[in-house]
């Protein structure tokens, strides 16, 4: 529990927690990387995987999680799909499927097959133990605090993974699958231009960690393929066939873009005059 007493009382009270569930607080500085890290050190398995509290694994996650460390030794971290669940039944009409990261989600753009990425998507991932103790825990000068909508720890610690552990791979396997809720409040223009904003704070912190080359690898492709293509697409439903709301994803797409590079420039300015 992160520095939450009131809920850590209720949840050892109503899971009856046993020798398969332990609920421990967070030992560390308040957010997701210090309550990772305490997760981390409560476990003593070969292998830590990664749930969110509010994403629900389908049959099999584990089970194919355990198959992907099994298969190649130097398979050192592990991330799956994450499909939005969202509240309500669907998306808004205008929220382009390119910026699913936002909703902390999966996104068109990433990899259908199994594959070696950079980084997963935090949501649902598995970790060796052996990693750690080369390459650190999560660092708590990136990801989430509280509702402040930060992120891209997995994205540091897998940086330093594979610059501290030559040869160790960070593979994606779309075939096993959890749901994240995504709620209302998070479904709003607003939600998503705070979000973008922050993760480019979020992917300037990454670079000046883990340096620019490979802390924006991934993005370079992202905003030269992806986001064209999605833009296109948009402009092309919308031209052909009088979709508004294609249209309208073009331009969320676009601000998406504007935004996230607004706020990485501004971490910048900041840090340099710091």
């Amino acid at each position: 529990m992160d520095h939450n007493p009131e809920l850590l009382a209720r949840l050892r009270t109503e899971l009856a927690p046993g020798p398969d569930l332990v609920v421990v607080p967070n030992g560390e500085a308040r957010g997701l990387s210090g309550a990772r890290n305490t997760g981390l050190r409560a476990s003593n398995h070969t292998v830590v995987a990664f749930l969110d509290d509010d994403a629900i694994a389908r049959p099999g996650w584990l089970e194919i999680l355990r198959e992907a460390f099994t298969d190649e030794e130097a398979v050192t971290v592990v991330g799956t799909t994450v499909e939005p669940n969202w509240e309500g039944g669907r998306p808004p009409r205008w929220f382009p499927a390119e910026f699913g990261w936002v909703v902390g989600c999966g996104y068109r753009g990433l990899p259908v097959d199994r594959t070696p990425i950079r980084n997963p998507i935090g949501a649902a991932m598995a970790i060796r133990r052996s990693a750690f103790a080369v390459a650190g825990e999560f660092s708590e000068l990136v990801g989430r605090v509280g509702a402040l909508p930060v992120g891209c720890e997995e994205t540091e610690f897998c940086i330093r993974v594979a610059r501290t552990i030559p040869g160790s791979v960070v593979l994606h396997e779309p075939s096993g699958t959890v749901d994240h809720l995504v709620p209302r409040s998070r479904q709003t223009l607003r939600y998503f231009v705070r979000r973008c904003f922050h993760e480019g704070r979020s992917k300037w912190a990454v670079t000046r960690l883990g340096g620019a080359r490979a802390g924006l690898s991934a993005e370079r492709r992202y905003v030269r393929v992806v986001l064209p293509s999605a833009v296109a697409r948009g402009l092309g439903s919308g031209l052909r066939r009088g979709d508004v709301h294609a249209l309208l994803r073009s331009v969320v797409v676009l601000l998406g873009l504007g935004v996230t590079a607004t706020g990485f420039a501004t971490a910048a300015v900041s840090g340099r005059r710091a």
